[in-house]
């Protein structure tokens, strides 16, 4: 069913665990997702990172939604890391009603500026938005201790940033990385313990490619109820796709997608079981998730 994104993140709150948030480029990459909440019944949702949204676009963004209702399990669709006021507006003209309006590679009044004006925009079409303060980088070679301490999300901007800008989601940077780590990940659990205690929104950690998880069952303890994951999920199709092409005979198109379907498909599992929603869909059937459906939201 498709489903609020702010249901799926409160109730997954309330009952401490984790919704997993995957970034989808193709019919693959949407099948997978499905295919691996619905054999956990486990909440999840389908991202569209704007490069994914750029190269589909209305026939992605479609291809999402009617996918997320037809699940047997609950499943949202959002809008990931997005700087584009047009993106914005066709997405939410296209029926998403989760959006990430990302200002964090700004200096932090426009940021501010940014996501405010984004967020009335959003909350006009009953969408939610998630923004982020910090700056979540790359990588992490380079980076002195101070530079990383500068890079993490500070708890009393994070106040002020989210009642200023009446953000419904918050993405904080406490060591967590884009794409792979390069070297063990640690992770600033007092800082994040800190802005739960003085944030009461959902909070969201991007970068869970690569997590242990220990780190990832401390965040969830201490308030994320939504992990973002892309890195993993992608390696994992292209790795399939080599391994079935390299051999001496080409094979048949559709085994070749069904193998990196599958390929995806555990990934995505053993995520949904890390962040503690395997078998937690019965917790979002609820009458405001079956009249999203009702309505085509």
């Amino acid at each position: 069913m498709l489903s609020s994104t702010q249901e799926l993140l409160e109730t997954a709150r309330r009952n401490s665990y984790a919704i997993g948030a995957f970034n989808v480029y193709n019919l693959e990459g949407v099948k997978a997702v499905i295919n691996a909440a619905e054999s956990l019944r486990s909440p999840a949702m389908l991202q569209l990172h704007p490069s994914a949204l750029k190269y589909g676009q209305s026939p992605l963004i479609a291809l999402c939604l009617a996918a997320a209702a037809a699940s047997t399990v609950p499943i949202a669709v959002h809008l990931d890391h997005s700087t584009s006021v047009q993106d914005i507006q066709t997405t939410l003209a296209a029926g998403v009603r989760s959006i990430m309006a990302d200002g964090s590679p700004m200096p932090y009044a426009e940021n501010l500026d940014f996501t405010r004006k984004m967020t009335q925009l959003a909350h006009r079409y009953g969408a939610i938005v998630e923004a982020e303060i910090g700056r979540i980088s790359g990588t992490e070679d380079g980076l002195t201790i101070a530079e990383k301490e500068a890079r993490m999300t500070d708890p009393d901007q994070a106040v002020e940033f989210v009642r200023a800008t009446q953000v419904d989601a918050l993405a904080v940077t406490i060591g967590n990385v884009h794409g792979e780590y390069q070297s063990p990940p640690k992770l600033d659990f007092p800082r994040l313990a800190e802005i739960r205690k003085r944030v009461n929104i959902p909070l969201v950690l991007h970068g869970a490619s690569g997590l242990p998880g220990d780190m990832i069952s401390r965040s969830i303890q201490l308030g994320v109820c939504k992990f973002n994951v892309n890195t993993e999920v992608r390696q994992a199709y292209l790795q399939s796709l080599q391994s079935e092409l390299c051999g001496d005979t080409l094979p048949d198109l559709l085994d070749v997608t069904a193998g990196a379907i599958v390929a995806m498909e555990q990934v995505i599992i053993e995520k949904l079981n890390l962040f503690g929603s395997a078998d937690k869909a019965h917790l979002h059937e609820t009458p405001y998730a079956r009249m999203l459906v009702g309505r085509g939201v």
